[in-house]
């Protein structure tokens, strides 16, 4: 079986890749554009004998330009190093992103990184990306060094997307969608389902006792969270993929305005605190909504779980 070689830190690259095929990108979510990316690499590697590499940065280039003004991540980097893995890429190169690296000009960056450093002869990128100083590295800033230098440009179309999606697949719709709760329309430009992941901690203690209903809380840090209210979800954990239902808000019925998400796995007995976890959204089942009492609320969680049953039993088939 391959394995993909993560290097975090340019300076750890100690000698030019064979034939090196690059592409560079945040990739956050490594939806289907960054897939359509990654597979030109690494079929264009295989027809030069050469070696595909994608470069990104840790953290988002956003968050440390813009700080407080960033949107929130798709894909955590353990996540989206976890995906590229698993795409046929020969090397993942992390860069940290600071400042100070973001003054490199793009000859700089081209001579001194692609060229030098890493030895690339073919660049893979879309047609709108940008890098360097001031984003001047842009296609035709490439194209203009490509003899110079010695190195291939290569500019895939746009991946179509179905449906009534703008003819175009990017982060920001992705983000758009989760946030309006369409997490249905996201596998289209995704190839799977959005996914949350962290570890299960100790909740109000109330889901189990006063509800009927244990849960698994887990805290979102830097990710995207899905619109509030309840969804039918599929759940990873100790090795084993569960049916569950997620809400994700603030338990208005309780009134205490804490922010949650709290996941109640289904024919699942087992003590998990501690353990990290995945939640994968498939389906939005209704909003939040604040009940007269706890027994009105108990009886909604069981009309939610039937119907996350019923849901999910025929989207496994």
């Amino acid at each position: 079986m391959l394995t993909m070689e993560l290097i975090e830190g340019i300076e750890k690259v100690k000698h030019p890749y064979k034939n090196a095929v690059v592409t560079i990108g945040n990739f956050d979510g490594v939806h289907k554009g960054h897939q359509a990316l990654i597979n030109e690499i690494v079929k264009k590697a295989a027809a030069i004998d050469g070696t595909a590499i994608a470069l990104t940065f840790e953290p988002h280039p956003i968050r440390v330009l813009k700080k407080n003004n960033h949107p929130p991540l798709i894909t955590r980097y353990d996540q989206k190093v976890e995906l590229l893995s698993q795409s046929g890429l020969d090397v993942l190169i992390c860069i940290p992103f600071t400042r100070e690296f973001a003054s490199i000009t793009a000859k700089e960056f081209i001579e001194d990184i692609l060229v030098n450093r890493i030895g690339m002869k073919a660049i893979v990128i879309g047609k709108d990306y940008a890098f360097g100083k001031n984003r001047e590295g842009n296609i035709d800033f490439l194209k203009k060094y490509a003899t110079a230098f010695g190195f291939e440009v290569i500019v895939p179309d746009w991946i179509p997307v179905s449906g009534s999606q703008p003819n175009r697949i990017s982060s920001t719709r992705i983000r758009e969608l989760v946030m309006d709760g369409a997490v249905e329309e996201v596998v289209d430009l995704l190839g799977r389902n959005y996914q949350i992941r962290g570890k299960v901690e100790t909740g109000r203690n109330r889901g189990g006792k006063l509800l009927g209903f244990p849960t698994a809380n887990i805290k979102l840090h830097d990710e995207l969270s899905p619109k509030l209210g309840v969804y039918a979800v599929t759940v990873e954990c100790l090795g084993k993929k569960f049916k569950g239902v997620a809400n994700i808000g603030y338990s208005p019925t309780f009134d205490d305005h804490k922010f949650t998400v709290e996941v109640h796995i289904l024919d699942f007995n087992e003590n998990i605190y501690g353990q990290r976890i995945r939640v994968n959204f498939i389906s939005r089942l209704r909003d939040e909504k604040k009940f007269a009492n706890i027994e009105d609320l108990s009886e909604q969680i069981r009309h939610d779980i039937e119907k996350a049953r019923e849901l999910l039993t025929a989207y496994s088939k």
